[in-house]
């Protein structure tokens, strides 16, 4: 199981979240949220996939702000902020705000980001797109501590392919908490 293409399809296939592991989820993002300095900071989610934790929730607590990934269909990918004016499809087909000005990194706290996969050294396996690989190879970007949540049967027990673009995620949330790259 060495292609990109292979270890996607296994590692979709492992993505069984149930609603107690989504919950275990929120718990440890609002665990991190708590632990990081977010003043006058937003905090960067992900609009769910099939499979994929649901941390809109934290829309409806006592957090920080969110904002949302928008992507162009070509590669490009910002962040703007979450309001309450109605989101509409990106260049993905993934609801997103339409309104508002791109957010620049220091305008955000933390990233939380979707993946397939991640291993021990903080590697993501994405969907292959490659949007946030282009967003955090700025250097101001690749600053904001990122953290890639997935299920823990997600975790890679092999080092997954990486590219000279890869720049390792802070740490990874589960159903069993946090974790950082050893």
């Amino acid at each position: 199981m060495s292609s990109k293409q292979t270890l996607r399809r296994h590692f979709r296939a492992q993505r069984d979240l149930k609603e107690a592991a989504t919950q275990s989820i929120q718990n440890a993002v609002v665990e991190l949220i708590g632990r990081s300095n977010c003043a006058n900071r937003q905090v960067g989610i992900y609009w769910p996939l099939r499979g994929e934790a649901d941390l809109r929730p934290l829309r409806d607590g006592p957090h920080p702000p969110l904002a949302l990934p928008v992507a162009d269909g070509s590669g490009g990918l910002i962040y703007r902020s979450w309001s309450e004016d109605p989101l509409q499809p990106d260049g993905c087909g993934i609801p997103a705000p339409t309104k508002g000005d791109a957010l620049k990194p220091y305008q955000l706290a933390l990233l939380l980001v979707p993946a397939l996969a991640v291993d021990g050294a903080g590697i993501r396996l994405g969907y292959g797109g490659g949007y946030y690989d282009r967003l955090r190879a700025d250097p101001a970007w690749a600053a904001v501590p990122a953290w890639v949540v997935l299920p823990s049967a997600c975790i890679a027990t092999e080092p997954l392919p990486r590219e000279s673009w890869d720049v390792p995620f802070t740490g990874w949330i589960t159903e069993q908490g946090a974790g950082r790259p050893a």
